[in-house]
């Protein structure tokens, strides 16, 4: 069974359904032709001066950088797409709020094998968190053409059910083909790898990802964003980049400071709390000490 393609005036609701039932869904077309031009134009010169990975899984022939937010403006806003974070933030409804996880472009390279099928939540230490306890909300952005011949990305569908620890094999998946400026999203929990490229062209993918704020990012976006320029962002952005307190109390500069007056002090009144942040945080607190 392949994989379920929604158009691109999808909402969320139908997004999350879809994630729900496969843990993956592939939305068309989102963006046109002059967007995918200048993210291609401002990360060639970084994909030009990226070697290969340094072992299997990462890809020998295949290039992986990130610190997307400083290399690329169409990324910022990328990060910002209101499809990927309104399907965040529903797929993440269940804790207070959700962060940037990471960034990373992802170059597939002629002749490279397929990469071995995981979960991107076993980067947490392959904690074993509870069936059903989804901690990220994922996307790949084609800026290539995706075919199974290319490495699509490789999906075992309903997998996000399924128990943690299991191997699967090229056999138990399902490729996700789709156009350039189409998206894949997924979770965190569904098994997945790069298919393997045959073809003398490499495929690249715009790999944006998004987890629980209390737990830690992938990506240090402190150390990826030289605090010059992240003075200058946005500051819906910079709260998504980690400058926000995580859940109910964490995070916080010492007297109890907002992380984003590290960054912008004139910001020091400032009470927004979070994206995703769930209302009530003072009665949840009373009920668990109760």
């Amino acid at each position: 069974m392949p994989l379920e393609h929604l158009p691109a005036t999808t909402d969320v609701d139908a997004v999350v359904a879809a994630l729900e039932r496969d843990g993956a869904v592939i939305v068309d077309d989102v963006l046109d032709r002059s967007t995918c031009d200048r993210l291609d134009d401002e990360l060639a010169p970084s994909l030009a001066t990226t070697p290969g990975g340094p072992d299997d899984f990462s890809g020998r022939n295949t290039r992986r950088f990130g610190a997307l937010i400083a290399r690329s403006a169409t990324c910022r806003d990328l990060v910002m797409h209101p499809l990927a974070l309104s399907t965040a933030a529903a797929w993440l409804a269940h804790a207070t709020n959700f962060q940037l996880h990471l960034t990373q472009v992802i170059a597939i390279g002629p002749d490279s094998p397929a990469q071995p099928v995981h979960r991107d939540q076993w980067a947490f230490d392959f904690f074993p968190f509870p069936a059903g306890y989804e901690v990220q909300c994922n996307s790949i952005w084609a800026l290539t053409d995706f075919t199974e011949a290319n490495g699509a990305t490789r999906v075992v569908i309903g997998s996000h059910r399924r128990p943690d620890g299991l191997s699967f094999t090229n056999d138990d998946t399902e490729p996700a083909e789709m156009r350039r400026g189409s998206v894949l999203l997924y979770s965190g929990s569904v098994y997945h790898g790069g298919g393997a490229n045959t073809t003398d062209e490499t495929r690249i993918g715009l790999n944006i990802t998004y987890n629980l704020a209390w737990l830690r990012q992938e990506e240090n976006q402190y150390l990826a964003v030289p605090q010059d320029l992240a003075a200058t962002l946005p500051i819906d952005l910079l709260r998504l980049m980690g400058y926000d307190r995580g859940a109910y109390a964490l995070g916080y500069i010492d007297d109890l400071r907002d992380p984003i007056e590290a960054i912008r002090p004139d910001l020091a009144d400032s009470t927004a709390v979070g994206f995703g942040v769930t209302d009530g945080l003072a009665e949840r607190a009373a009920g668990l000490s109760g």
